[in-house]
């Protein structure tokens, strides 16, 4: 499997009135809470599409540690906002009740229904990417149940989460390995479609396993009930994502140096042929974790499903979130500047499957690994594409077609 096999996820946002229904009274204009989220997930597009389509990491220097930088981390931003859409859909700072409930809970269905039909179809089309929107569906119904959960219990599910799924999921991953087979586990049902992902992956093997990354969007549902107009809360989440972020990498550091036999048995296992062992506590450029060994349970590589990865990635994706909110808040200019990044996070469906598309039309097959230019290409085409769109439309195409299918919710009593 290719490092680019694991950065894609988006969100379809919902409709810009969504924000300004639930948000508590105060003098500052709602637009930038509106286009900090935007701008959070158009950076998110950008760093997928780096991930897929831009030089190789492994090449190294600064154009390699930059493109490291947007590996599983992108993908992370993305979940994480997703269960930040998922609040702006159910009711963000006040769950809704009644039939207004019961109507959103609908929408986040049917969205999740359509990410799993069109994610599977996206990758029954021999794409080299490994398409995570089945999985994104996934996600909405598992923590769809969450959704009256205020901020504080929230919190303690992702953090619960976040110390017990990775654990549990490389238990079940040794089991499922030793069922015999192509890589283990059950055929049958279990398995369907052959050429896409099943249940079993899905949840269990897959490149984005439900099992490690629900806690990223339970803690993104979290962020959303909290008043991110007050900049006293908005700094008090920037530092507790770099606390996360210290603890995670930091940790990881300290125990593939520190821990007896940490990085031998990894190399054992046969991790390091692309680089340094050492280097997963906070890269992939070693490669990805092969389950043979409960020694890669000390790594925070971005795609190492681990604790410390979970921990890591997402206070990197709170940090990110607060610095769009505050810089689009306060910052009138810097957000008339950043215009064209925020109209690709208007649109972050849209964009996504327009690169699976260019990717399996363009026969790109061995990804990442492409010029500079060819990333360039890519991200001027999309941006152009959503500026110019945005002045005319207040959806993407995509996430038009996801509006109007969620239409038929309103006809929950």
């Amino acid at each position: 499997m290719t490092q680019n096999a694991h950065d894609t996820t988006l969100v379809a946002p919902p409709r810009p009135e969504a924000y300004a229904t639930t948000q508590l009274p105060d003098t500052r204009p709602s637009v930038g809470r509106l286009t900090g989220v935007d701008l959070a997930r158009g950076l998110a597009v950008f760093g997928m599409y780096a991930a897929h389509v831009g030089p190789d990491p492994s090449e190294g220097g600064s154009t390699g540690f930059f493109m490291e930088l947007a590996h599983g981390r992108a993908s992370a931003l993305f979940a994480f906002l997703a269960g930040f859409s998922i609040a702006l859909i159910t009711g963000r700072r006040i769950p809704k009740t009644g039939r207004a409930g019961r109507q959103a809970v609908a929408k986040v269905v049917i969205r999740a229904l359509i990410l799993l039909v069109l994610g599977t179809a996206l990758t029954l089309t021999g794409t080299p990417v490994e398409v995570i929107l089945a999985f994104y569906g996934l996600y909405f119904l598992l923590v769809l149940p969450l959704y009256r959960l205020g901020a504080r219990p929230l919190a303690v599910v992702a953090v619960s989460g976040a110390l017990i799924l990775p654990q549990i999921l490389y238990v079940v991953q040794q089991a499922l390995s030793q069922g015999g087979g192509d890589g283990g586990g059950p055929g049958g049902i279990w398995a369907w479609p052959t050429d896409a992902d099943g249940i079993v992956s899905l949840l269990f093997t897959g490149g984005y396993p439900a099992l490690a990354w629900v806690p990223f969007v339970v803690a993104g549902m979290a962020v959303a009930r909290l008043d991110l107009a007050s900049a006293v809360v908005r700094a008090r989440l920037a530092s507790t994502g770099v606390s996360l972020a210290a603890l995670g990498y930091g940790g990881s550091y300290l125990a593939l140096h520190l821990v007896p036999g940490a990085a031998s048995a990894l190399r054992a296992s046969g991790w390091g042929e692309g680089g340094s062992v050492m280097s997963a506590w906070w890269s992939d450029t070693a490669g990805y974790p092969t389950g043979s060994t409960p020694a890669w349970l000390l790594a925070a590589s971005p795609h190492s499903e681990t604790t410390l990865s979970v921990v890591a990635n997402t206070g990197v994706a709170i940090v990110v979130l607060a610095v769009c909110l505050a810089a689009t808040d306060t910052l009138p200019r810097f957000r008339r500047l950043a215009a064209p990044v925020i109209a690709v996070g208007t649109m972050s469906l849209t964009a996504y499957v327009f690169h699976i598309v260019a990717i399996r039309a363009l026969g790109m097959e061995e990804l990442p690994g492409f010029p500079l230019h060819v990333l360039l290409g890519f991200l001027v085409a999309v941006t152009v594409f959503a500026t110019l769109w945005s002045r005319h439309f207040a959806r993407g195409p995509l996430e038009w077609l996801l509006g109007r299918a969620t239409r038929i919710a309103e006809r929950v009593r």
